[in-house]
């Protein structure tokens, strides 16, 4: 169960936000009886990229054993 404060992980591309499928980040506030998760989006330097609110079908939780890989790339959004 995904709780406040969890790093979770992004199920598909929110391209208007420059976000992308697999991006990390933190659980800021649950809506509802985990109807929706207000989620914290920030580069490695701590910039806010984005707080978004999403859908549970937009977030997935991050496995212990899971590796995480920097990478780097340009933000482009289309909004």
């Amino acid at each position: 169960m995904i709780r406040e404060f969890d790093r979770v992980m992004l199920t598909e591309d929110l391209s208007e936000y420059g976000l992308k499928l697999g991006d990390i980040g933190v659980v800021v506030d649950i809506h509802g009886d985990h109807a929706g998760y207000e989620v914290e989006f920030i580069s490695l330097e701590g910039h806010q990229i984005a707080v978004v609110t999403l859908k549970p079908s937009q977030v997935g939780e991050i496995a212990p054993d899971a590796v995480s890989i920097a990478s780097v790339r340009k933000q482009e959004r289309t909004a």
